[in-house]
């Protein structure tokens, strides 16, 4: 096989259309596009117009939204983690966690973190250590002899931050506070120096 043999896939590359080269070649003339009308020139998008009539997209409600900071977890059930310790892939006698189950090929990401769900059977005593597990899949776990673990799942960034920047805020003194704790010195300040010009005044009548 050498570079110059090397082709592509018969079917992978598509001849595009010779518009107007002639009546003889089918798409001549008017090249496909009919006769006049607004369909015929160039840049003309028509795609959801019903002509003037409110339409589909706009006539269907909107409902919900899309949660830009959900989570993606790698689910395991536990009928695939006993095939695991049946190829011998899982060793049940170590504590499992994500990165185990990786290395095994039980999951192939880990995305946010592993939730365990009760799905199949468990004979199989095992220590595991995941994100996340249903109720069902604990119990599961326990009644073969094993312990789950859950660490619970990751504070999203943006909260995170929301945190920080509350504490920020409590942390640093306000404005309004500040000016106020400053006229009370300032106010402290004068009362102490009147009380020492009278302190002095009277020291010097009695003199």
């Amino acid at each position: 096989m050498r570079l110059n043999e090397l082709s592509d896939i018969r079917g992978a590359r598509k001849t595009g259309k010779r518009l107007g080269r002639g009546v003889g070649s089918g798409k001549g003339n008017r090249s496909g596009r009919g006769q006049k009308g607004q369909k015929s020139r160039a840049g003309v998008a028509l795609k959801g117009f019903e002509g003037g009539q409110m339409p589909l997209a706009r006539r269907l409600p909107k409902r919900g939204f899309t949660n830009i900071f959900r989570k993606r977890f790698a689910e395991v059930n536990l009928g695939r983690l006993q095939q695991a310790i049946d190829a011998k892939r899982l060793d049940p006698a170590k504590q499992v966690d994500g990165a185990a189950l990786k290395a095994a090929g039980v999951v192939r990401r880990l995305n946010d973190g592993v939730r365990l769900l009760a799905e199949g059977e468990l004979k199989a005593k095992l220590n595991i250590e995941v994100t996340g597990a249903s109720k069902a899949a604990i119990a599961a776990v326990e009644k073969a002899g094993g312990k789950v673990m859950v660490t619970g799942k990751p504070k999203p960034l943006h909260e995170k931050r929301r945190r920080n920047r509350k504490a920020a805020k409590k942390a640093a003194p306000e404005p309004e506070k500040a000016a106020a704790k400053e006229a009370e010195a300032k106010a402290e300040k004068k009362a102490e120096a009147k009380a020492e010009k009278k302190a002095e005044k009277k020291a010097e009548t009695e003199s």
